[in-house]
């Protein structure tokens, strides 16, 4: 009597493919968002068929890639929460961990507006929206930040200024870690120079030793 043949072999691969597939496109869309499945197949080393039999079609390739988005903001902003830190430290923290996710994911948002429109943009970023505003907020109250604007549109404005950095950063006008920004965030927000480039020093440490503890 034959025996089955193991599908766990298989769905391993699928799962493989699937991953490599989805890294390689977060590396070449960054580079060329006009990049065709074709092109985006022959670069992740797998037939056509392989990836038209995980992504159809470019739509379906940039949903996922926004779901991987999205969970691993969700993930991040389990660690960028500070609400026991004062609202400077807290901004600077927060700011600091977008950086480093918006420096993955930096070409989706203009990929995702175009293809997937711009209330699935607005779904993916709310849970950071929301935590910024709140951020904003608790500074607001207790006189750490200026109240020149509503909460919610200073956020609006400082997520602007952050995408547009990045955009500089990937055109190779300016070179940050995140540090730069981070002051920039806090300065807009009404911390004095030197007392931002001081709090973003110490929150710098903090960060480091955390992706550290990662690796």
């Amino acid at each position: 009597m034959t025996k089955p043949v193991a599908r766990v072999p298989q769905r391993r691969n699928a799962r493989s493919n699937r991953a490599r597939i989805l890294a390689t496109a977060r590396h070449e869309l960054g580079r060329n968002p006009d990049l065709t499945l074709e092109e985006l197949a022959r670069a992740s080393g797998v037939v056509r068929r392989t990836l038209y039999g995980h992504f159809p079609g470019r739509t379906a390739l940039l949903e996922a890639l926004a779901e991987e988005a999205s969970e691993a903001l969700r993930n991040t902003l389990a660690t960028a929460t500070r609400p026991e830190d004062p609202a400077e430290r807290a901004l600077a923290h927060f700011t600091f961990s977008m950086w480093h996710l918006g420096d993955r994911y930096r070409f989706l948002l203009s990929l995702a507006r175009r293809d997937l429109g711009l209330d699935r943009v607005a779904e993916i970023l709310k849970p950071a929206r929301d935590e910024g505003t709140a951020i904003l907020e608790r500074g607001q109250r207790d006189g750490v930040f200026h109240t020149l604007l509503p909460p919610a549109v200073l956020s609006a404005g400082l997520e602007a200024m952050t995408v547009a950095l990045l955009e500089e950063v990937n055109s190779g006008a300016l070179e940050d870690d995140g540090a730069r920004t981070a002051v920039a965030t806090l300065v807009a927000a009404g911390v004095p120079e030197r007392r931002a480039r001081v709090v973003v020093d110490e929150v710098a440490l903090t960060v480091t030793a955390e992706r550290a503890a990662e690796d």
